[in-house]
């Protein structure tokens, strides 16, 4: 059963059917995840790496650099570790100096080394170039990706898939797999459950033993923005259960660093503490570092990798900053801002492995379609982009394909490279592709800015456990925003790490409760679309917020606006 509360809020989302609801609120492991063979090239893939196995093949695993490739590469890995299979290595590019995906440099290496099979997470959909040299050094090519792939249009204008031609594709966008939004970690949490599946008895596997990866599966479902419905809230939702047991020993100096429990773990930790640290090794230093930290079963690796990373993690932090200062000052001298719905903006000095995070923080404060370029280590421009839900990104630079060396990426996100020469015209002619692709799209995004109005007496722990059903919280499920309409601000507080005073603590209180704590991280007087100054009452749009600072619980609101 649940409250009328939690009945309002499923609701406004869509959910009226009872038997919907119960399936939602309850994943069930055995039947909410789908058959792995329903991937089109699942037994062909298991097939294959069993007879590397059997023939002692040199695999190499080839990850993408992100909070989605790594733990893919951990899954992986630990399969070939459990049957004892030793001749593997783990292979992820240098954000910096290789760039995303495969790349020719690191196929001629292994030729060199005898590679028989390589098997990609979270990249080579788009490697057609690639593959086909693999292809000519008798090396087979075993494509797990979640990207969308190349298209072209074909004879009579259709639109036809431009796939590499690889021994064996896992990729739910180009098959008929009911679940097409996984992560790149969630196709190879399907890929070793389904060898496992296969020859757990000729391996010895004990039965559910690939359970214990959904720690890394639901750390890169949580980490890549991936809808958190259907099956990947399934991964999500044990995913998370696992993490609060996870024996890793990297894992739990992490955790110990910043001072979180793991058996209260949230996921709001995971996305906006565990994530930018391992996000942070390919930016600031090697993405083997977190795949080292993930993968250790060493408690004293593990503490070292676990401070490394927190300490560039912060250096990261003050780069993007003094990033978006620039951004700022560049923007304030533009006159024709709000004509424009894509804004190019890059400097040469700036550091390609942060950009991705500007992109983000752009969009959020412009509201616009953001590309940002810098150029990495070999004077090459490439850059990330991010767009506000309403447009493919995807589209939109195959609208102006002419322009780019090389893109990819989802429907809100991508990479890009383009040559010097072009740069200059590249913001001219993505506005021009969005008003193209704006003519011929006639969808409409509705958004819910608040899911119900509540007095501050609401705010009890009673309800708070009802929301907690609905975790985890993510894309396609985000976490209920409340209104609160004509509070009187009691207090305002500025804290931080050392003094700073980066935060504000807000004390308000209503005509049912006095005294309730609401806090705005990273936040000054500016942050809010109202003045918060000077007395009156204000309204508020707020999500509940489980503070267990030191040990202590206290249940208070995380501000999302003042209005």
């Amino acid at each position: 059963m649940h409250s009328d509360f939690l009945n309002q809020i499923l609701e406004k989302r869509g959910f009226t059917d009872e038997e919907e609801i119960a399936k939602f609120l309850n994943p069930n492991y055995e039947t909410d995840m789908f058959d792995p063979f329903l991937m089109r090239d699942m037994d062909k893939s298991v097939s294959r790496i069993r007879e590397a196995i059997k023939q002692n093949q040199k695999i190499v695993i080839y990850a993408d650099y992100d909070c989605d490739g790594i733990p893919g590469a951990v899954i992986l890995a630990q399969l070939f570790k459990k049957i004892k299979y030793e001749n593997f290595e783990v292979y992820i590019p240098e954000r910096n100096s290789e760039g995303y995906g495969l790349n020719f440099e690191a196929i001629e290496d292994f030729r060199i080394r005898g590679v028989n099979l390589i098997i990609t997470i979270d990249l080579g959909i788009t490697a057609i170039e690639e593959v086909t040299l693999a292809n000519s050094y008798n090396i087979e090519v075993i494509i797990t990706d979640h990207h969308l792939p190349r298209r072209n249009l074909g004879e009579g204008g259709v639109d036809i898939l431009d796939l590499p031609k690889a021994f064996a594709i896992l990729n739910p966008k180009v098959d008929e797999y009911p679940e097409s939004m996984l992560c790149g970690a969630g196709v190879v949490f399907k890929l070793v459950s389904g060898f496992v599946e296969k020859y757990r008895e000729e391996f010895n596997i004990n039965l559910g033993w690939e359970k214990w990866l959904l720690d890394m599966a639901g750390l890169a479902t949580l980490s890549d923005m991936v809808p958190l419905l259907g099956e990947n809230r399934t991964i999500a939702y044990y995913g998370m259960k696992v993490l609060h047991k996870s024996p890793r020993p990297g894992l739990q100096q992490l955790l110990k660093i910043m001072k979180i429990e793991q058996k209260t773990l949230s996921t709001t930790d995971v996305t906006f503490m565990i994530t930018p640290r391992i996000n942070a090794a390919s930016r600031m230093d090697s993405p083997m570092r977190a795949f080292e930290l993930l993968g250790t079963k060493d408690e004293t690796e593990g503490g070292a990798l676990a401070t490394h990373l927190s300490k560039i993690n912060d250096e990261r932090k003050n780069i993007v900053l003094h990033i978006m200062k620039d951004v700022k000052k560049h923007f304030e001298k533009r006159e024709d801002l709000k004509d424009l719905p894509v804004l190019v903006i890059g400097n040469p000095a700036w550091r390609v492995g942060v950009l991705g995070i500007v992109a983000g923080k752009v969009v959020e404060e412009y509201d616009k379609v953001v590309f940002v370029w810098g150029k990495d280590e070999n004077d090459i421009i490439k850059g990330s982009c991010r767009a506000k839900e309403g447009i493919s990104i995807v589209e939109l630079m195959t609208h102006a394909k002419e322009y780019f060396k090389e893109y990819g990426g989802h429907e809100l996100a991508g990479g890009f490279s383009v040559e010097n020469e072009k740069i200059h015209f590249l913001e001219e002619a993505l506005n021009q592709s969005y008003k193209e692709i704006k003519k011929t799209d006639k969808s409409e995004t509705h958004h819910i800015v608040y899911d119900m109005k509540l007095n501050l007496r609401d705010v009890n722990m009673k309800n708070w456990r009802e929301l907690d059903r609905m975790e985890p919280f993510g894309l396609g499920n985000p976490i209920p925003v409340f209104l609160f309409e004509n509070l009187k601000i009691e207090k305002i507080k500025k804290f931080g790490k050392n003094g700073s005073g980066e935060h504000l603590e807000f004390t308000f209180s209503d005509n049912t409760k006095r005294g309730m704590i609401a806090i705005s991280f990273f936040s000054d007087e500016n942050s809010f679309s109202r003045k918060i100054w000077g007395g009156g009452t204000v309204n508020l749009l707020a999500t509940f917020d489980l503070s267990r600072f030191r040990g202590r619980e206290e249940l208070r609101l995380r501000i999302v606006d003042i209005i």
